[in-house]
């Protein structure tokens, strides 16, 4: 993802700012020091649950975008009780 930069890498520079060790976001976040030093390493195998958790307490917003995202909302608001992802074509 070229000119896009990696969520560890993104994360790392947050934390750094805000002054935390990995452990003191660790604690913030509710999660183990080791999903911090994962994260920030790039491992794939993260849960999203932990990453989620680690964003919120960086104050770091995650925005969905795709060439359909338009598409998508406005699929999802005109069909709001629809489930198991079943819009019209």
């Amino acid at each position: 993802m070229q000119g896009s930069p990696e969520i560890g890498a993104v994360i790392r520079y947050h934390r750094r700012r805000s002054g935390l060790s990995q452990s003191e976001l660790a604690a913030l976040a509710g999660i183990g020091k080791t999903s911090v030093f994962d994260i920030e390493k790039g491992k794939s195998t993260v849960r999203l649950a932990t990453l989620m958790a680690v964003l919120r307490a960086l104050n770091i917003v995650l925005t969905l975008a795709s060439p359909l995202m338009a598409e998508c909302l406005q699929a999802i608001q005109s069909h709001p009780n629809t489930t198991q992802g079943k819009y019209p074509s």
